[in-house]
C-alpha cells in the first residue's frame, strides 16, 4: 500500500477536551496500567501526527495510525482493516500527544462498536515521565498501518 496524504480535516485544531470530558469519550488509564494490557496482547495505536513521532520519538510496538483513517482500518468489513483489529472485543489501547488526540480517536472506536478501548493519561509524555520504553526521535520506526512490515 502507498502512504497516504491527510485531508484537509488533518489541519484542522485540536479538540479541546479537558481531562474529565477525554475520560468521559472512553476510560482514560495510567501509561502503567496501557503497558500492562499491552503486555497481555492488547492492540497499541499511536494516533499523533507523522511530525510528531518523528520529532518526540516513538513508543516500541505501537502501530502509527492515521486519525483520519479510522474509518478503513478498523471497519470490520473493510478490505483495509488492521490485522490487529481483530474483532469488536480486540482490546486497543490508543496513544497521542495528549488526551485532547486520543480521547476522540477512542471514542470513534468505542462508536463503531470496540467494546475494550482505552487511552493513555498524558499521552506520549505520561508514557516517557513514567519510566516506560520509548525509542528516541530518529530511532526505530513503527510500523504504519496499512504498510507492509
Amino acid at each position: 500500500m502507498t502512504d497516504r496524504t491527510p485531508s484537509a480535516a488533518a489541519a484542522q485544531p485540536a479538540v479541546d477536551l479537558s481531562l474529565e470530558d477525554a475520560g468521559a469519550l472512553a476510560p482514560l488509564v495510567t501509561p502503567q496500567d496501557a503497558a500492562t494490557r499491552i503486555a497481555d496482547g492488547a492492540f497499541h495505536i499511536d494516533v499523533r501526527s507523522e511530525t510528531g513521532r518523528a520529532t518526540a520519538g516513538t513508543i516500541p510496538g505501537a502501530t502509527a495510525v492515521d486519525r483520519n483513517e479510522l474509518d478503513a482500518l478498523f471497519d470490520q468489513a473493510s478490505a483495509q482493516k488492521l490485522p490487529a483489529a481483530k474483532g469488536l472485543d480486540t482490546p486497543i489501547v490508543v496513544s497521542c500527544g495528549s488526551v485532547r488526540g486520543s480521547g476522540p480517536v477512542a471514542a470513534v472506536l468505542r462508536d463503531k462498536g470496540y467494546t475494550d478501548v482505552v487511552h493513555v493519561e498524558g499521552g506520549f509524555d505520561g508514557w516517557k515521565q513514567a519510566g516506560l520504553p520509548t525509542d528516541p526521535p530518529g530511532g526505530s520506526i513503527n510500523q504504519k498501518a496499512g504498510q507492509p512490515s
